[in-house]
Parts: C-alpha cells; structure tokens; sequence
C-alpha cells in the first residue's frame, strides 16, 4: 500500500509498504477515505522530532521512519475484538490515542494523560496512507448524514471542544481566543454552542479574521494594531473576559492572557507549545484567576459527530483545501510556505 511517512525533518516520502498485519485485540483496521493534515504533522516535517520518538514507542514498539496524520475518516476493514454497534463495512472516524488500559488515570477513564500515551501517525504508523491501525476504544460509527469529509474534521473539533469543555464557558461567558488557526476555529464553534455571549479573536492573518467575522465572532482584532486587551476590556464593560483561550503554544502570548482575564477568571492554555511561561504570581493570588492545561480530547468524539449529525455544528469553513496523497509532500511543502490561505487541507490516498 502506499504511505507518506515521516524519515526527518523536511524528509517525507511516499513510499510502498506493506499492508498492516491483522489486529491485535485492542485494533481495528480502517481503509482510510480522508484524512487532514495537522498543525503538529507540520512541526514535525519543519523540525522534528518533537512527538515523534526516534527509538521504539514504550507502548506501541512504533519507530520512524513512519506515516504521519491522526485525523481521519474511513471504513472497517478488520476488527481485533467486538465493539457494540460497529462491524466490518462500517464507515468511522477515530479517537487516534494509544492507551494503556491499566493505570491510574486509564482507570479513571483520563486515557489521554496516560503517561504511557501516544497518537495514531506520532506513534504508530498513521493515516496518510491507504490502510491504517486504530485504538479499538476509539472507533466511532459515522452516521449517514455527516460525510467522510466532515468526519475527517472531527478530531480537531473535539480539541476545541474540551478546551472549552475545560474552561467551564457557560450561556452568557464572554471569551477571548488567542489564534484563529484550525484549534482557534474549533474553539470558536465550540464556545459559540455552549453560549457564549461575546467571542473575541485575535489573529494577525487578514484571511482568518474575515472568515471569523462571517462565523459570527463578535470581533477580530489585528494584534500587531490593536491593544486587544485593552479593547476587549473596554466591550466587557471594564471588567475583562470571563475566559481567555490560547490556541498558539506561544508562551509571551500564554503569559498575556492571563494579564487579560478578567479578576475571578479562567485562563485555558490549548495551544502545543514548547517554551517556558513566565506569569507574575500576583497576577493569579491576588486577582484568584485559574490558569488550566488542556490536551487533546477526552471522549470528545464522538460528541462532535453528534452536533454535527444533529446539525448544530457546521464545520465546512474550515476545510479550505483537497488534494491526492500522491501530492502529499508538495502540500506540506506548500503549507510550511504558506499558512495563511489555508486552515484544515484532506488528503485522500482514493484519489481525486
């Protein structure tokens, strides 16, 4: 089968390889139909490896050179185990994270923190391929009505739920969104669902804040222009945001948000960042403000494909691009190039 897999930074390559054996237990086999290229696959193609261990994965044995992608859409081709309500033939999407099972926070049903954790295409061989291995727990069955498309968008919906999920946005919540990349979308639709009142955004691309602004944000601001935390503390009515997501990773930005939540509020940090947060210890004590962690999702999934099949999440603006495999490394090259014209690009090993 062919695959697009990770040998090093600024190395990817579609190669042939084998099909995956049968699943174990604990797998499932799917015949990948999309599968969307992520904000951490470009890392790792810029400058990797980050997520990527260049030994053996403690618990999926997995080494480069590898295929990356973990959001995906497809359907069953094999099963290791029974899982109620899924059989072979079944379209699906996937929860792309490797668990143990048996720790303490597994037991407690916090698999994503497992310390023994890792994702589908970080470590294991991942969906840009035709074929791929899959969590077993993670499948989700793709109703009719929401496509394969649609459903290869879910994952990174689901982080944008569960950083809002996190932040405890609740009806009538202001919010300010640092970033309106792909997570800043999704953090978006997500606040917006669960009732946000006024959805401030900052981001510097001119494209991104357009498209926001037709989402319905209440508005977006060009930080390199505007003292975001000044004007949304002057729209709030002299208080501040009731929450501040940041969906950068950039630790100055990081450290501003929580200068900029209002006294009493949440500050949740949902961008993959690599740097250190320096933060005034007065800012958090005196003004009793919560600075949170969030990662990835926790049954977030199959959340998404729900709102999504019962209409009340519409995620088309943010898929901005499709393209073959084949294309696959000109894309990453493309996107590494040029973020700004695109927010979530497919690619489909079915050809288009």
């Amino acid at each position: 089968m062919k695959a697009l897999r990770w040998h090093g930074a600024g190395d990817l390559r579609l190669e042939e390889v084998s099909d995956p054996p049968p699943p174990k237990p604990h797998e499932a086999v799917v015949e990948v139909s999309w599968c969307g290229v992520c904000g951490t696959d470009l890392h790792e193609f810029l400058e990797g490896p980050h997520m990527i261990r260049t030994g053996p994965h403690p618990l999926t044995g997995a080494e480069p050179p590898l295929a990356l992608g973990h959001e995906f859409s497809g359907t069953v081709l094999a099963l290791g185990g029974e899982v109620p309500g899924i059989a072979i033939g079944d379209r699906v999407t996937a929860d792309p994270v490797w668990r143990c099972g048996t720790c303490y926070w597994c037991v407690r049903g916090e698999y994503h923190i497992c310390p023994r954790s890792g994702s589908v295409g970080l470590a294991s061989p991942g969906a840009f391929a035709d074929r791929v291995t899959v969590p077993l727990a993670g499948l989700t069955r793709l109703p009719d009505n929401v496509t394969d498309e649609m459903a290869a968008l879910a994952e990174p919906l689901a982080v944008g739920l569960h950083a809002v999920t996190r932040a405890g946005v609740g009806p009538g919540d202001s919010v300010l969104v640092v970033g309106g990349g792909p997570i800043g979308f999704a953090v978006v639709l997500a606040a917006r669902l669960a009732g946000a009142a006024g959805l401030y955004v900052s981001e510097p691309l001119k494209e991104r804040r357009e498209k926001l602004l037709d989402l319905g944000v209440t508005e977006a601001y060009d930080p390199r222009e505007t003292d975001v935390r000044r004007e949304v503390f002057l729209r709030t009515g002299r208080i501040g945001p009731d929450v501040v997501i940041d969906a950068t990773g950039v630790a100055s930005l990081a450290a501003r948000a929580v200068a900029t939540v209002r006294r009493g509020g949440r500050v949740v940090l949902a961008g993959v960042g690599h740097g250190t947060v320096e933060i005034d210890m007065g800012q958090l004590v005196f003004y009793e403000r919560s600075v949170l962690g969030t990662l990835g999702y926790n049954f977030d999934i199959p959340r998404v494909i729900d709102l999504m099949s019962t209409g009340r999440l519409d995620a088309s603006a943010l898929l901005t691009g499709r393209h073959s495999l084949d294309e696959g490394a000109g894309v990453f090259a493309d996107l590494a190039g040029d973020r700004a014209a695109h927010l979530k690009v497919l690619l489909t090993p079915k050809g288009l």
